[in-house]
């Protein structure tokens, strides 16, 4: 497990170098994004920058795109993997290694229980909401995380918000609320 270890650290660890390391203005700018390439429309605090990275899920290489932004001492992100096909074994090995990553990188055991995604077209498929803190980054500084996941068709996406206090429950509303998968 080597790789699930490596690249759940290293998406935390972009997720809280974005936030110790924001110098933009505290002020969140929402806009909304249409991803149509990974199938989903969010609101974002601000500009989105975008990163990628190779996973190993269960012995399968997959990528994992990232759209992040922050606002208010707060990185706002959400991740997308493409799976092979529509596997249920592959869905869930997916799924567990997202919640398995975040929570071993804050060292912490998320309280977590069952959400509705909203879909564009209408009707919901079922995730999972996580929250909690932990420590994280080179000088183990307590952080906050809000993550929703979910799987649909051959996509499994992590909706997450990282923060060095917890966040305003209408910034984290505005982000969630607005995550909408196609």
């Amino acid at each position: 497990m080597p790789d699930l270890s490596r690249m759940a650290r290293a998406t935390v660890g972009a997720l809280v170098a974005g936030a110790v390391l924001m110098a933009c203005s505290p002020t969140f700018d929402w806009r909304t994004i249409m991803n149509n390439d990974n199938g989903y429309t969010v609101d974002l605090p601000a500009k989105p920058g975008n990163d990628e990275r190779t996973i190993d899920v269960g012995g399968t290489q997959m990528k994992m795109r990232m759209q992040t932004a922050e606002a208010g001492h707060a990185v706002f992100a959400v991740g997308t993997v493409v799976l092979p096909g529509d596997d249920p074994q592959m869905q869930q090995a997916a799924l567990d290694f997202l919640r398995t990553g975040l929570a071993r990188n804050l060292g912490a055991t998320p309280e977590s229980h069952a959400t509705q995604i909203p879909l564009v077209a209408g009707g919901q498929v079922p995730g999972i909401e996580m929250a909690f803190s932990g420590k994280a980054g080179p000088q183990h500084e307590t952080r906050t995380l809000h993550a929703r996941l979910v799987v649909h068709g051959r996509h499994v996406y992590q909706a997450a918000v990282v923060a060095d206090h917890e966040l305003p429950v209408e910034q984290l509303d505005q982000f969630f609320q607005s995550f909408k998968l196609y």
